[in-house]
C-alpha cells in the first residue's frame, strides 16, 4: 500500500510541505510506502475546458500534470496539503485538481446528450482514501479545507478524519515555523494512524 502527499505550496520547504511530509513520515513508520511531490516543481497548467478527456480518456495538455495524476491513480491513500491564500487553496493545487477530476471522471463514463441522464460508474479515484491538510497564520481554514473535502467526495474518495480538523497554524511574518504548533502536529499523527488503520482494513478485505 501507498500514500502520495501533495504540497500546493509555492514554497518547496514551506508550512505546507513541512506538515505533509510530517504526516508521511508517521504513516511510514507504520509500514506504509510513502511519496512527497512538490508542485513548485512541476509544470502544470489550468483546465482549458476542451472537454479532450471525455472522448480521449486522458488530459491532453502536454505538461508535467500526466506524471503527477498518474501517481495519485496508483496510489491507495493521498494527502493533499495547501497554505491558506484569501481563505482559499493555492493556484497551483487548484489546477491540479481540477484536471484531475474532470479527466478522472471520464475513466468509466462517457459524455451523454442534452436529454440523458448521467449514471456515474466512479472515477479514476473510486476506492480511494484522501485527507486535506491546510496551513494559516490565523484564518480562513474551513473554506480552504472545505475545497479540498468537497473535491474528494465529488470525485469518490473516501476521507479520513482525525480528532480535530488538519490543520497548522503557522507563518506569521512569513515564518516557517509549523513544527511548533504541537496540537496541530498531535492532529496529524492521529490522521496518520487512521489512514494507516483504514488502508489495512480495506486491504485485509480485498484479500
Amino acid at each position: 500500500m501507498k500514500v502520495i502527499g501533495i504540497s500546493g505550496s509555492p514554497r518547496k520547504q514551506g508550512n505546507t510541505a513541512r506538515l505533509v511530509s510530517y504526516t508521511l513520515e508517521k504513516i511510514k513508520e507504520r509500514g506504509l510506502d510513502t511519496e512527497m511531490i512538490i508542485l513548485p516543481d512541476k509544470d502544470i497548467a489550468g483546465c482549458r475546458a476542451c472537454y479532450s478527456c471525455a472522448t480521449e480518456k486522458k488530459c491532453v495538455i502536454k505538461d508535467d500534470f500526466q506524471e503527477v495524476f498518474e501517481k495519485m491513480v496508483e496510489a491507495d491513500g493521498i494527502l493533499l496539503g495547501s497554505p491558506v491564500y484569501h481563505a482559499s487553496i493555492t493556484s497551483e493545487l487548484k489546477a491540479l485538481l481540477d484536471r484531475a477530476g474532470f479527466s478522472g471522471r471520464w475513466f468509466g463514463s462517457e459524455m451523454k446528450s442534452e436529454s440523458e441522464n448521467y449514471q456515474w460508474k466512479g472515477t479514476a479515484f473510486s476506492g480511494k482514501v484522501a485527507a486535506p491538510i491546510t496551513v494559516a497564520r490565523r484564518t480562513g481554514q474551513t473554506f480552504a479545507f472545505a475545497q479540498l473535502l468537497l473535491w474528494m467526495t465529488v470525485n469518490d474518495l473516501t476521507v479520513i478524519g482525525s480528532n480535530y480538523w488538519n490543520i497548522g497554524v503557522a507563518g506569521k511574518g512569513g515564518a516557517i515555523d509549523a513544527e511548533d504548533d504541537e496540537e496541530g502536529l498531535n492532529i496529524l499523527d492521529h490522521l496518520a494512524e487512521n489512514m494507516t488503520n483504514v488502508l489495512e482494513k480495506l486491504h485485509t478485505k480485498e484479500k
